[in-house]
């Protein structure tokens, strides 16, 4: 894995261009502490940079930016092509000629001798690169299918000094002369409603991040200025469409065997690497899938990692150990205190070089480090939930809003006000009593939050109303004191219309939104963080093309998700192993932040620093901050959001 930074446009006032793009790609040092380069153009003033994590091909051949045999293209590249010994094979038989090992050196030849866009089509892989051509004077940036690699871009500057700067992560962007920062108002109100930044925004003015599955391409006019092209060479939305016409009509069996053998086929490719490579393990689902196929196809015991907490309402680790000792695998485990996270969290603006507030960051980042501590390359179970509706509302909020739709909406808020007349602790004592006497399927973790996430539904009508309540963190009004965010829906209204039923627009939503811009983030720059390469084997665009063929039958079976994927891991790993509540990749922040982080938020949230930064509503912070810090109300995905952007703003 790669970090790459460039620009178009140089002014010879900004000084030497090869020390602009070292000190660029200096910045990008964790994303490939191997090797570093730089390549730059006088005649068109484009310049590349490029760190190196060695994974394929550790010699220098492997060394980036990198020419084409015949010199037109020079790419910079991030990611891994995990066919490309097939392509190298057929490319082999045109008699091209390879100078070395490396899939960058396969995908130039490739793109040289089919084309960009054929390529991409022909490619499985994660990746994000730039690609100059010298003879079209065109410059391309390209992101894979569902985001697993990150792309910034956009202009800075104005008149003759007005450049275009694009890299892996903004820190790099951040170097350059003609950089103007600034904070996006609406990127920020979109942070406190998801506590994410939706794509194409970013926390500043004029930058954003690429799509998923998008190409875009600045090609030189004759006047000497740049034409913009962006277009989609992978669609989601297609891919859908296309399943209905094609859905798959095979027994329960024939699906499960299919995606078995995809599974096989996409890990298979995926553990191809000249380092050490191992499994994160947190013994749900998706993870226990992933790592027990791995073990299935090695001939030695895999390296699984996990981490725990002190805490076991938060701790996991004992599930992980058991389906790690029924694998084989060589386990690692650390039990994370308290201190072992909090220390991490003053780093959190550097990993994440935006606001984000997902509180999982930090786990992520703590089993990326012990990973890292044995071996380069971890594959991830990510993506199984958004797939196969692993989640809690792909489950139960199309029988809710069925079962709301019988009483009138004056009763629904009725009960909505008698549910939180009790707050969401009383609700957690109240079903700890009751427990041993619960079905399986109702004995859930937190159930008072839960319960007041109901609560909020009932206000609710109709589908959209009840995904927007869902996705959202901060419900209106957010506390800031200008700047606006639509829902995620109404920002999707082409993806919401796709047709099928609503939990399947919601998994379409979940993945076109939620995956690429929270879910995988947060796991490529805590394991970048590291120099680890993460690898999300579900991710394989094979599984998600037959994913969207798959009745929602084979998804949801009994009110449980995932179920195609629970059978696959039937053939693996006992069941009574994996079946227990889901409570996601959490940490107890709610508690920290009124023990141990009280005066590190006290200190973000003062009424004074508020008031500095002129972005928030200070006494509806403050509010919302006093309501959790005195134990009334469970506050914490709210103010972390807030936090995280005044820590990001402290740090920049």
């Amino acid at each position: 894995m790669c970090g790459f930074s460039g620009f178009l446009n140089f002014n010879p006032n900004w000084g030497d261009p090869l020390t602009l793009l070292q000190q660029m790609g200096d910045q990008l040092a964790h994303r490939g502490p191997d090797d570093s380069g730089v390549w730059f153009d006088n005649n068109c003033g484009v310049g590349l940079s490029h760190r190196r994590l060695s994974v394929i091909d550790l010699s220098a051949q492997g060394h980036q930016p990198m020419s084409s045999t015949s010199g037109r293209f020079v790419i910079a590249y991030n990611g891994e092509i995990y066919n490309h010994q097939e392509l190298k094979k057929e490319l082999l038989q045109a008699r091209v000629i390879f100078r070395g090992g490396s899939d960058t050196e396969v995908l130039l030849a490739a793109i040289e001798s089919w084309g960009i866009k054929q390529t991409l089509q022909r490619c499985i892989g994660m990746f994000a690169f730039s690609l100059w051509d010298k003879k079209e004077q065109t410059l391309s940036l390209v992101r894979d299918r569902m985001g697993e690699k990150p792309l910034y871009y956009g202009w800075q500057g104005k008149g003759a000094k007005r450049t275009f700067l694009f890299g892996s992560e903004l820190k790099s962007l951040r170097q350059h002369s003609a950089w103007q920062g600034g904070i996006e108002r609406d990127a920020l109100a979109n942070l406190l409603r998801y506590n994410y930044i939706p794509a194409p925004l970013t926390i500043h003015p004029g930058i954003f991040k690429l799509r998923p599955g998008y190409l875009l391409q600045l090609k030189k006019n004759d006047n000497g200025g740049w034409s913009e092209r962006e277009e989609c060479w992978w669609s989601l939305q297609e891919v859908s469409q296309q399943a209905r016409k094609n859905p798959f009509t095979g027994s329960r069996v024939d699906a499960v065997d299919h995606l078995d053998k995809l599974l096989h086929d996409a890990i298979q490719g995926q553990s191809l690497a000249d380092v050490p490579l191992g499994a994160f393990l947190s013994g749900g689902v998706d993870s226990s899938s992933v790592a027990a196929v791995m073990q299935a196809i090695s001939d030695h015991p895999i390296k699984s990692f996990t981490i725990g907490f002190e805490n076991s309402a938060y701790d996991e680790s004992s599930d992980a150990r058991a389906v790690a000792n029924h694998l084989g695998s060589d386990h690692h485990e650390w039990i994370v205190t308290a201190d072992d996270a909090l220390s991490l969290i003053p780093q959190l603006p550097g990993y994440y070089d935006e606001p984000f507030a997902d509180v999982s960051q930090i786990p992520t980042l703590l089993v990326s480090a012990l990973a890292k501590q044995n071996v380069t390359v971890a594959l991830s179970g990510d993506g199984g939930d958004e797939l196969f509706a692993g989640y809690n509302r792909h489950q139960w909020t199309p029988t809710l809003l069925h079962k709301m739709q019988i009483f009138p909406k004056i009763v629904r808020k009725a009960l909505a006000v008698l549910i939180e007349s009790a707050s969401p602790s009383g609700w957690d004592y109240f079903f700890k009593i009751i427990d041993p006497f619960l079905p399986r399927q109702l004995r859930v973790r937190h159930p008072g939050e839960k319960i007041h996430k109901i609560a909020m539904l009932l206000k609710q009508s109709g589908e959209r109303e009840l995904y927007a309540t869902l996705v959202r963190i901060w419900p209106d009004p957010i506390p800031l004191l200008s700047g606006d965010s639509h829902d995620l829906v109404d920002s999707h209204k082409e993806l919401w219309d796709i047709g099928g039923s609503f939990t399947e627009r919601m998994t379409h939503l979940d993945t076109v939104t939620y995956l690429p811009d929270d879910i995988l983030v947060k796991v490529d720059r805590a394991a970048m963080g590291h120099s680890l390469e993460a690898r999300v084997p579900l991710l394989d665009h094979r599984i998600v093309e037959f994913a969207a063929q798959l009745p929602l039958s084979m998804k949801i079976h009994q009110g449980t998700g995932k179920w195609i994927l629970r059978e696959l891991l039937d053939r693996y790993v006992p069941r009574n192993l994996i079946e227990r509540p889901k409570s996601g990749f959490g940490i107890p922040v709610g508690e920290w932040l009124k023990g141990p982080l009280q005066e590190w938020a006290e200190d973000l949230l003062s009424e004074q620093k508020l008031k500095n930064g002129g972005y928030f509503d200070v006494k509806q912070v403050r509010k919302v901050w006093e309501q959790h810090s005195s134990g009334k109300k469970n506050q914490q995905y709210q103010l972390w959001s807030v936090l995280m952007f005044q820590a990001w703003l402290d740090s920049n």
